[in-house]
């Protein structure tokens, strides 16, 4: 998965994430951390020959995410489980559906309930609190964009979790946009740091094609960095009167990026201004997980 550039009509065609060897590698991780030598319970109390039908309900609404995930984590521990996913990712739900059901081996599946359920409650919640936001900036097509505040290692399902919630994704890592912000122009080796024109220059120079973005925190430095042409341009936590003069002085010259400090509440207001997204932090540093649970059915 890559940071994706998408106009304001675009549709958004979620990747395959069991294709994605990231994945995989993951699940083994969680897997071998959550199981270790064996789970003991399992193997003391459950027969080894028991089946079992189940399903991962949701106690709450929710947008769904990760329920290819949670299919991955049954089928890693026992690749003789069924599984069907029920709704898919990207939709809503109600509580008391079913997302996913499956059978097989009781002991696999008590295995990996815990592991499925991490990733899926996990990946819900983000998928949950990006749809509140872009149903909040709807009216004005205002992209919802992620960032890299990541829990480290699970950015591959954090950032597919924001598209299932209609977000969109900004870069994945440092690889692949040039994104200048206030640290990187203390430090720049080229020159004025008031000339950002300069360090545009500068960053395309060295890595041509590679869109390039700049954070500015005033009118002057707007100025500044749209003489350099940079394809994006980061509001950095400007009002919303500020961002409204922002937009009118670049006038479409590059797409214009709100960020810092924008909750909920406030969102549809700096969607209101004109800027062309909203980057959210809180989105994969703040969600809150939804309450999913493992039920069993008639064996």
């Amino acid at each position: 998965m890559s940071s994706l550039d998408r106009g304001r009509d675009g549709e958004m065609e979620l990747p395959d994430l069991q294709a994605d060897a990231r994945v995989g590698e993951a699940i083994a991780r969680a897997l071998a951390e959550d199981v270790g030598d064996g789970d003991v319970t399992t193997l003391a109390l459950v027969d080894p020959e028991a089946v079992a039908v189940g399903e991962i309900e949701c106690r709450e609404g929710c947008r769904v995410a990760g329920g290819a995930v949670a299919a991955a984590v049954l089928k890693a521990v026992d690749p003789e489980i069924e599984v069907k996913m029920e709704v898919a990712d990207g939709r809503d739900a109600v509580a008391g559906t079913s997302l996913l059901t499956f059978s097989g081996r009781a002991g696999s599946i008590l295995t990996a309930e815990r592991t499925a359920l991490n990733f899926m409650q996990r990946m819900c919640g983000i998928a949950t609190l990006t749809a509140k936001f872009a149903r909040a900036v709807e009216p004005w097509g205002t992209m919802i964009l992620d960032t890299r505040k990541t829990t480290p290692g699970m950015r591959v399902f954090e950032k597919y979790s924001v598209l299932c919630g209609g977000g969109t994704n900004h870069r994945f890592g440092l690889f692949d946009r040039v994104l200048m912000k206030d640290n990187h122009r203390r430090l720049w080796r080229g020159g004025d740091p008031n000339r950002l024109d300069q360090a545009v220059a500068a960053a395309r120079e060295r890595f041509p094609g590679v869109v390039v973005e700049v954070e500015v925190e005033s009118i002057a430095e707007l100025e500044s960095a749209l003489r350099g042409k940079p394809e994006w341009i980061m509001l950095d936590n400007m009002s919303c009167e500020l961002m409204a003069e922002c937009v009118a002085i670049t006038n479409g010259a590059a797409l214009l990026e709100a960020s810092g400090g924008i909750t909920l509440e406030r969102a549809a207001a700096v969607a209101a201004t004109g800027v062309d997204a909203i980057s959210l932090g809180c989105l994969t540093h703040s969600a809150v997980a939804i309450d999913l649970a493992l039920e069993w059915r008639v064996a």
